[in-house]
């Protein structure tokens, strides 16, 4: 898949441990962590914004497009 997941990049420039942002958010582990993987179908613009508001980021410095 040509969309590329940095979610854990960001979490490590801000410190955070995975669990800490699923609570913030209000998401399991587990839906976070297939987010991480790349293996999300789909996110909600609100589960975009609320990760993007906790780590102080925008939507960009979690996913980029690759061509394949």
């Amino acid at each position: 898949m040509p969309i590329i997941v940095n979610l854990d990049v960001m979490l490590a420039k801000r410190k955070m441990r995975s669990n800490e942002l699923a609570e913030r958010i209000g998401m399991t582990t587990a839906n976070l962590s297939i987010l991480k993987t790349g293996k999300a179908k789909a996110v909600r613009f609100s589960t975009l914004e609320a990760i993007c508001e906790i780590l102080e980021c925008q939507p960009g410095d979690i996913m980029e497009f690759i061509k394949e």
